[in-house]
């Protein structure tokens, strides 16, 4: 994507479903005290820097950039919600592994494309696409690992095959800035 303003992408701290393997989507859980450590992490790294700050409507979103952001305003975005898995949601990762073993295999992210009731790839990257269409300057984001990904990977403008080669920290901030990509721990 050319004419991308500086991103400092941030994921939501750690969560009680994410300690559980339980995978949340669109869904909910609140962050655990590791991940309000990590949420204090990130305000310390980003403390510095004069952005735009916006943030996923999702509850664990919205708790993360609260304590990011101490408490400043910040504009929530639905599209930079986690990408919808549909009937997914709510279940622990393993589980659906040994249910559904043939979605599993290879690339390990292709069943956020494949879940059943899911929104795809193609739906989040049109929401994703959007909302970097409308920034008008650096930006400080806080939202969820695949969507922070896909970010990524427009921002950078590479192919949807890449989306697993692009790791995500929780408690760190993900740095695009003129074409590349850095993190900052």
């Amino acid at each position: 994507m050319t004419d991308c303003p500086d991103l400092y992408l941030m994921r939501h701290g750690e969560t009680v479903w994410n300690a559980e393997g339980r995978l949340q989507g669109l869904m909910d859980s609140p962050l655990t005290e590791r991940g309000r450590q990590q949420a204090s992490r990130q305000a310390v790294l980003v403390a510095a820097v004069a952005a735009h700050r916006y943030s996923s409507p999702l509850g664990r979103a919205v708790q993360t950039a609260g304590i990011v952001f101490a408490g400043a305003a910040c504009h929530q975005d639905a599209r930079l919600a986690e990408i919808d898995i549909g009937r997914f949601a709510g279940q622990r990762l393993f589980e659906l592994r040994d249910r559904f073993p043939d979605l599993f295999q290879g690339d390990p992210l292709a069943w956020y494309d494949h879940a059943p009731g899911g929104e795809g790839f193609t739906g989040l990257a049109r929401r994703a696409r959007s909302f970097l269409d409308g920034l008008r300057g650096p930006s400080l984001i806080v939202t969820h690992g695949i969507t922070l990904r896909m970010l990524r990977l427009l921002a950078l403008g590479l192919p949807l095959e890449a989306l697993s080669d692009l790791p995500v920290v929780q408690g760190a901030v993900h740095v695009v800035r003129a074409g590349r990509h850095e993190v900052w721990r």
